[in-house]
């Protein structure tokens, strides 16, 4: 009887383990898929395709004097239809030049202005060319509805060796664009990395003296025992509501800018603020009491105690908590929607006064965009936005292996 409930109580325990086994192999395979779906979508979003032209920087219609004024978009179409000398006719020949971006020019300009000395010569320079011309391509779904026309053209340019593909280091150094191939998240970037820095210098220094209060000094009565339960609801709060929190208080009381790092920053702050508490709070409850003991046995105030021998102690767990609350922050949308740090913003941002928006906005503002080629740049900012993510969880790894202390 005793060896059957044995083989029984072993056969649950194989199940359970094995049930365990299959939920954590689904789980991956889930995960696995997504991962494969979002990279292989960003990966043309990486590359940007470009026609050389041997361009004809002449004299006399580049102005020396004045470079930003000349007109290297029609220099740059002028040498494209030199390529086709039996295209006549005017509908062809806007096809033809349609197949180049806005910004080849901008960046012939630029080329120009960094050397004047080009000025009377001939350069072989890499035009980018539009987002409909890229997608065909490189065979990305979309760019089969080119015109026939403009596929005829790009075939012949790609026969002749003209077409190259490129890195696209424009999508890690500008802004927002409505055009896709001139789009980037610098501006996404900068706009997160400011609204970030407001929010450690208000969070962490504000969260770690609250947990330090409620934990070592404060009374044990119903007032702290209030503030603790109402601390930990606003750990789960939805994050929208931080968001209706910071129009109706950062916005319409105090009037600060909309679309702001600093009003991001703040409305941020308030919602990493209770995960910090938390954080801090199970970081200094978890040092042994036998280190604050001894320290006072020794003649060291309850002051001393705490901040010399408690606090040290609990540094890695409090570092990571507040790494995981800022990582939290850095993957946030519904509350920065509300502050409009939605709109369009084109330039960089430089202070923290400025419009600006942030990563997880600017994903989703392209995620709403019609144009096919913005699916590519979609996915190369959520990759861009895991890699950041990833990144602050290992550093939440690494400063609890390094700084942490066994007792």
């Amino acid at each position: 009887m005793t060896d059957a409930f044995t083989a029984r109580r072993y056969r649950s325990e194989r199940r359970f383990r094995l049930y365990g086994v299959l939920a954590l192999g689904i789980s991956m395979l889930f995960l696995s898929y997504l991962l494969f779906d979002i990279i292989s979508k960003a990966v043309p979003g990486f590359v940007e395709s470009r026609v050389t032209l041997n361009v004809s920087l002449d004299a006399t219609k580049i102005d020396a004097a004045n470079i930003k004024g000349s007109d290297f978009d029609g220099l740059l179409k002028e040498t494209l239809r030199a390529e086709f000398p039996d295209v006549t006719t005017r509908g062809d020949k806007k096809k033809l030049t349609a197949l180049l971006s806005s910004a080849a020019g901008d960046d012939l300009r630029s080329l120009v202005i960094a050397n004047p000395a080009l000025i009377g010569t001939k350069v072989r320079y890499p035009a980018l060319l539009s987002d409909e011309a890229d997608l065909f391509l490189k065979g990305v779904a979309g760019g089969s509805a080119l015109d026939e026309a403009k596929a005829k053209f790009l075939a012949a340019l790609r026969d002749r060796g003209d077409v190259e593909k490129h890195f696209a280091l424009r999508f890690f150094t500008s802004g927002d664009s409505r055009e896709p191939e001139q789009a980037g998240i610098l501006g996404a970037v900068m706009g997160s990395l400011l609204a970030l820095l407001v929010t450690l210098g208000l969070s962490v220094p504000l969260g770690i003296a609250a947990a330090l209060y409620l934990e070592e000094f404060a009374p044990k009565n119903r007032l702290t025992d209030f503030i603790e339960v109402n601390i930990n609801n606003l750990a789960a709060v939805p994050s929208i509501i931080f968001g209706l929190l910071g129009l109706a208080l950062f916005i319409n009381v105090f009037g600060m800018p909309r679309s702001a790092p600093v009003t991001g920053g703040l409305v941020l702050a308030l919602l990493v603020l209770p995960t910090i508490i938390i954080a801090a709070r199970a970081a200094l409850r978890a040092v042994p009491p036998s280190i604050k003991e001894a320290a006072l046995g020794v003649g060291a105030s309850h002051q001393q105690a705490v901040f010399h021998h408690v606090l040290p102690l609990a540094v890695p767990g409090i570092l990571t908590g507040i790494i995981l609350g800022v990582a939290r922050a850095l993957g946030e949308t519904a509350p920065l929607l509300m502050i409009g740090m939605v709109a369009f913003i084109v330039d960089v941002p430089k202070g923290f006064s400025d419009a600006a928006t942030v990563l997880p906005v600017q994903i989703f503002l392209w995620s709403d965009l019609p144009e096919v080629a913005f699916q590519a740049r979609t996915a190369g900012a959520i990759v861009v936005l895991l890699v950041i993510l990833f990144s602050f969880n290992a550093l939440a790894i690494y400063l609890r292996k390094r700084f942490e202390r066994r007792w």
